[in-house]
């Protein structure tokens, strides 16, 4: 395998990479590949888009920060064409949650700034998920880190992937009732919160002032859950 000078984001990579053998974006590739399998397994049936291995080429690590791993994969197309598509991994092998919190019966919003987009965005409650932690544990550690409060029930609402052209887990989704708002957690570019009934959050989406894809699906699953029911608005 060539060497090629490791770019500056790729220098101190966690240990969840391993060990970089001769230390290139290949070699952190191939480590992931051999310590994930799962995520460079093709579904049986025509049409999957199958990802070749050494020796007959390599893909490469292009980035790894504490939240996401870049990578581009060689691969080759139903119709025999060799192409390398970029996707994106979360860092942690735990999967990353989703929060709707619901205040007797309504609906808790967070205004966040989100660097891609460049905007503040109306959304429920989203973070990375913590190794060895139950799905539902790291649904209530959202609560306490973004709203200093805990959840006095968890009610799951499946999972969802974002945009699977891209990015290849799902995110796990939850419905959490809580009592009270504490102090509201300033980090992640998070300013102000917002409690609005169930069928103004519905509103919201649907006229465009909500549109974060998660809270979209998270307010449709709790609706079909019977969770909007208390809302004093229906």
């Amino acid at each position: 395998m060539p060497a090629v000078p490791l770019p500056p984001s790729l220098l101190s990579l966690p240990a969840e990479v391993g060990d970089l053998m001769d230390h290139t974006p290949e070699s952190a590739y191939a480590h992931l590949r051999d310590t994930r399998p799962a995520l460079f397994s093709s579904p049986p049936g025509d049409g999957a888009i199958d990802i070749m291995r050494w020796p007959m080429t390599e893909g490469q690590v292009l980035h790894r920060d504490e939240e996401l791993v870049v990578l581009e994969d060689p691969v080759v197309l139903p119709d025999g064409r060799q192409e390398r598509l970029l996707r994106i991994l979360a860092a942690r092998p735990a999967p990353p949650v989703a929060v709707l919190p619901l205040l007797d019966g309504q609906v808790v919003l967070v205004d966040r700034f989100r660097h891609a987009a460049r905007t503040w965005t109306w959304e429920i409650l989203r973070g990375a998920g913590v190794a060895d932690v139950g799905d539902a544990q790291n649904a209530a550690g959202r609560l306490e880190g973004a709203l200093g409060t805990g959840a006095s029930e968890v009610i799951g609402l499946g999972r969802a992937h974002l945009d699977p052209a891209i990015l290849a887990e799902a995110v796990m989704l939850y419905a959490a009732r809580i009592d009270a708002l504490g102090e509201l957690g300033h980090g992640a570019g998070v300013r102000r919160v917002r409690v609005v009934a169930f069928a103004e959050a519905e509103q919201m989406a649907l006229t465009g002032q909500i549109t974060d894809a998660v809270t979209i699906t998270s307010l449709f699953r709790a609706r079909q859950a019977g969770l909007g029911e208390q809302d004093p608005a229906v």
